[in-house]
């Protein structure tokens, strides 16, 4: 399959995001201070991680994973989320359709070989959310067979996604009044996760720590939530990132192998790397016009210290580490 720019879509996408952060920014004036018990280091020198491109003119791209077998899987949407796809990107450059016409596809988790996937991740279904505009949902596609079941329904626009140890799932809302995680369970429960932490986003999990952190994307100050899975309704240790949340907008995050943190910065463009403990957080990628999310690199042909990383301009960007 030959990808194609939508220049439409481009052209639709920067403003609509812009602008939900001048509304964020303007909330934000109203909201008041940053959370209290917010930690936060001044940001420390570090070498910068060549860039180089993988893969461009794909669309929309709003998260990405690996399925271990040599695929980079894509939640590929518009701009105003409209109809999108799940793509599968080869090293070669190749790519197919995994899932077509997926209604403004979010976030998703490879699990053996089932992807679970988030729809509904449009603008107005995080403006709407609250007024009952809620078709959101939790959806699973088996790889091999291309069999698609809904697993959830009803969810006001899932944006994030990430599966905890007990094979529950998180999904989080960016935007909305306020905007929090819901936690979706096995037997079908739900029920909202860390209740505390708003305009939620990106997501990784420390298992062994049993820690989830959180970014929260729209707040006054660009925060990492850090939430004790054995204890989510307790206020959270928050890590507070430089620069002014809005312009900012913190995206997608991811826990490499080192223990470091790394996270998009949306409207930014840039790639932060955060020190879970400490809260020292330095740049390490800058020039990625909305960077929507990241993930080191796992499967044949894909390098496993290299960062990938997806935008709303439809590129793939690789970065690997100063040698």
């Amino acid at each position: 399959m030959t990808a194609v720019v939508d220049h439409g879509v481009i052209s639709l996408l920067r403003p609509a995001r812009v602008a939900v952060a001048v509304i964020a920014a303007t909330t934000a004036l109203v909201a008041g201070p940053a959370p209290t018990g917010a930690s936060a280091a001044p940001p420390a020198p570090c070498a910068t991680w060549r860039a180089s491109g993988v893969a461009d003119g794909l669309g929309t791209l709003e998260n990405l994973s690996f399925d271990g077998r040599g695929g980079l899987l894509l939640s590929a949407g518009q701009a105003g989320g409209g109809a999108g796809d799940i793509l599968r990107l080869t090293p070669s450059g190749r790519t197919e359709v995994i899932v077509p016409d997926v209604a403004a596809p979010g976030g998703h988790v490879v699990v053996g070989r089932r992807l679970f996937f988030t729809t509904g991740n449009g603008f107005a279904d995080g403006l709407l959310g609250d007024l009952g505009y809620r078709r959101g949902t939790l959806s699973v596609v088996d790889l091999d067979t291309r069999k698609v079941r809904v697993l959830a329904r009803k969810l006001a626009m899932p944006n994030g996604l990430v599966r905890l140890p007990d094979g529950s799932f998180l999904a989080s809302r960016d935007l909305g009044l306020p905007g929090r995680t819901t936690r979706l369970y096995r037997d079908g429960r739900r029920d909202t996760f860390a209740p505390s932490v708003t305009s939620t986003n990106g997501m990784a999990v420390d298992a062994e720590r049993r820690l989830v952190y959180l970014v929260s994307t729209f707040n006054p100050t660009s925060t990492i939530s850090v939430v004790d899975l054995r204890r989510p309704d307790r206020t959270p240790r928050v890590i507070t990132l430089d620069g002014f949340g809005p312009a900012n907008a913190a995206d997608e995050i991811t826990l490499g192998a080192d223990g470091q943190l790394y996270v998009t910065l949306n409207v930014a463009g840039k790639v932060v790397r955060v020190d879970p403990a400490s809260g020292r957080q330095c740049t390490i990628a800058s020039g990625i016009p909305f960077a929507s999310s990241l993930r080191f690199g796992a499967g044949r042909g894909w390098d496993r210290d290299s960062l990938y990383v997806t935008d709303f301009l439809g590129s793939v960007t690789r970065l690997r580490p100063p040698a």
